[in-house]
């Protein structure tokens, strides 16, 4: 199955039958049409995602679900003659081709119209036909219709339309102000001068424009016929989200921005001594989950380091897990707990993005854990771990070298287990796609079992070295997960997404026991990781989950997720994977978005607690869906909607947020060594 027929499937299944979507014709219709062929080639990757996505002329193609919707509710039988309005790419006309004998098709913007045209008849759509002009008057000449179908919301249903519908036809439309409510309504036939009309549910799409229509596009924005908003749930609740993408105008006066206002607890610098206290709320937590809108800002470093050092220093908490390799945290782990070099042990940090952990904010907290621990017994000394799974290579070293040192015997069986994995060290991603050809399952096999040697043998080499034995075992279950990772990455991003997050998760737990009952850890990883997934579009519509949810669930109340947001200001990040950190400008966030609304309320920075009973009534109206902005090691300004945007419940998924208006990019270390640094210390590569 190619990557494109695997993620309509997903999208048929997930996007439109889970959402009530039925009629069966109509889905394998959405399964047969291939949108990737109507989206520009540099959103190729989003063609299947449930949003709109940009066209030439400042326009967009509809989202799968709402031309899906619209499909089933124009009830098609494969004779009917259908008559729709708003062509943009094409995409629903082909959609409703495959339902019916013949579609005319009406756009307005000749660009458009061409464009749609060449795509639907290098896809042999014959039986459709696009036709430029206004289409608020139908196509007289060729009518009656059977079906008229609308991508544009009118005052009235237009009277050429009327006229045009054969008796027992269908028009589907949305119907309402242009910046007010509007409804889905499905119009039928049912006499020379009858109609009935069905409310489908409320809906925002863009005005449609012409004689009997809108007078003017001037509050179409960058939408065009054809992309509405979709229900956020069900067919009657808009989402605020595509909103604001279909109709491209400003959010009205938001009484959450009230709210936050009144809520936020204004924080001083971050550096100032009494920003780190003002968390002291959490230090009753198990675990304590700090995120981060970029794995490239300052601030948000700056700002966790603090709050870590707080809860350290102040509360007792022993273990700080990363989203990081295994081994390369390990280097650190070594440094910071006065253990020494492991034998053999190479640089760390040396993967693709090398910023990300090697710049001037984690130096400096290293630096300052290295202190800290320097005047306690070893016992009570704070830790530093990976919790990522992307190091096979540098697992399988560090499980042969304890193996070597430990048990020369046990060594010489490992590595004709992991054998089979030496020819994909370099790169496992050619391993995946040998893996999903062949079908073998021995390198899975051989792992498994040297993970199994390990742990029958826990007491034996524990007893001896507890740490050293504790790192073995982890690079071992990082292969094991590694393995299954790379393996599972043509079989859809939610397979592969939910293993890492699941392997980090379990990572974390593991410290935990290993740590003892009194052991108390503080995570760093994006906020995609540490808030909870089931509250957002991630859990909702593609079903997967994070290190955020899988916290709560195992550890309840004593879990804290802390979210942190930005409005604008520089980030470092590449264009695209393994390519060149850069320095880039973080563009204001969208009218439609949380970080909009922080943004509203004039403040610099302030913490929000969004725990239960604290500020009930600002809790209610963060549940809305709305966008919130996730940026990576890689920064898409020009497709940033579809890139770096997904719909949230913002009180649902944390249980606090930290907010930075303004921030910067954080420095990267020069790779020179530092005087008096280990050689192996991860910034002196």
């Amino acid at each position: 199955m190619s990557d494109s027929t695997a993620s309509q499937r997903e999208m048929v299944e997930r996007q439109l039958r889970s959402r009530g979507i039925e009629d069966e014709r109509v889905l394998a219709a959405m399964m047969r049409v291939p949108r990737q062929a109507f989206v520009p080639r540099a959103l190729a990757e989003f063609a299947y995602t449930d949003a709109p996505l940009p066209l030439s002329s400042g326009q967009t193609i509809s989202q799968p679900y709402i031309v899906a919707l619209m499909a089933q509710a124009a009830r098609l039988h494969r004779s009917d003659r259908v008559l729709e309005i708003g062509t943009g790419s094409g995409y629903a006309a082909a959609i409703l081709a495959e339902l019916a004998d013949r579609v005319d098709t009406i756009e307005r913007l000749p660009e458009l119209a061409d464009k749609a045209r060449a795509t639907l008849a290098s896809l042999d759509y014959g039986r459709v036909r696009v036709h430029t002009g206004d289409g608020t008057l139908g196509l007289p000449e060729a009518a009656p219709f059977d079906a008229i179908v609308a991508a544009a919301a009118g005052p009235e249903v237009p009277s050429a339309w009327r006229e045009q519908l054969a008796i027992g036809g269908r028009i589907v439309m949305p119907l309402g102000a242009r910046r007010g409510s509007q409804r889905l309504v499905r119009i039928t036939r049912v006499g020379r001068d009858e109609y009935d009309e069905e409310d489908l549910g409320g809906v925002a799409f863009v005005p449609l424009v012409g004689a009997q229509g809108w007078t003017d596009d001037a509050d179409a924005g960058d939408g065009s016929p054809g992309t509405p908003a979709p229900p956020r749930t069900s067919a009657a609740a808009p989402s605020r989200r595509k909103r604001a993408a279909a109709a491209g105008t400003d959010m009205p006066s938001d009484p959450a921005s009230e709210a936050i206002w009144e809520a936020a607890e204004a924080l001083p610098d971050i550096d100032d001594a009494l920003f780190a206290p003002l968390f002291d709320r959490f230090a009753d937590k198990r675990v304590v989950l700090l995120g981060e809108a970029s794995h490239g800002t300052s601030d948000f470093y700056r700002a966790r380091a603090a709050i870590t050092r707080r809860l350290v220093e102040a509360h007792g908490f022993d273990i700080v897990a990363v989203e990081a390799d295994w081994p390369d945290a390990a280097a650190i782990d070594r440094y910071v707990r006065h253990r020494g070099p492991g034998k053999g042990e190479a640089s760390a940090f040396r993967r693709f993005p090398t910023w990300m952990w090697r710049n001037t904010d984690v130096e400096a907290f290293i630096d300052w854990l290295h202190a800290y621990n320097g005047v306690l017994q070893p016992a009570e000394r704070a830790g530093f771990y990976g919790l990522d799974l992307y190091s096979m290579s540098a697992s399988i070293a560090a499980v042969l070298a304890y193996l070597d040192h430990r048990d020369p015997e046990a060594a010489s069986v490992a590595r004709e287990r992991y054998g089979c994995l030496m020819p994909w060290q370099k790169d496992p991603r050619v391993y995946a796609r040998a893996a999903a050809s062949k079908g073998f399952r021995q390198c899975e096999e051989a792992v498994l079992r040297q993970l199994r040697d390990l742990l029958d043998k826990r007491l034996d080499y524990a007893q001896e070295d507890g740490d050293n034995f504790l790192d073995a075992t982890q690079n071992a279950r990082l292969v094991a997960s590694a393995e299954r990772y790379y393996r599972m990455l043509y079989q859809g991003p939610a397979q592969s997404w939910n293993l890492r997050d699941t392997h980090m998760f379990e990572t974390l737990a593991q410290l935990l026991e290993a740590r003892g009952p009194q052991s108390r850890a503080v995570v760093w990883a994006h906020n995609s990781h540490i808030g909870d997934a089931s509250a957002t579009e991630m859990g909702r519509v593609r079903d997967e989950i994070n290190i955020g949810q899988l916290c709560r669930q195992r550890y309840g109340n004593e879990v804290a997720l802390v979210g942190f947001g930005t409005y604008a200001g520089t980030v470092a990040a590449a264009d695209d994977w393994d390519g060149p950190m850069r320095l880039m400008r973080v563009r204001p966030a969208r009218p439609d978005s949380y970080e909009y609304i922080m943004h509203r309320t004039g403040q610099t920075r302030f913490l929000l607690d969004l725990r239960p009973g604290v500020h009930d009534d600002l809790r209610l109206l963060l549940k809305e869906s709305r966008l919130e902005r996730y940026i990576g090691v890689i920064y898409r300004p020009d497709t940033e909607l579809h890139s770096h945007y997904a719909d949230a419940a913002l009180s649902d998924q944390y249980d606090a947020y930290v907010w930075f208006d303004e921030t910067t990019a954080v420095t990267p270390l020069p790779v020179e060594p530092r005087a008096g640094m280990p050689e192996t210390y991860p910034f002196a590569v």
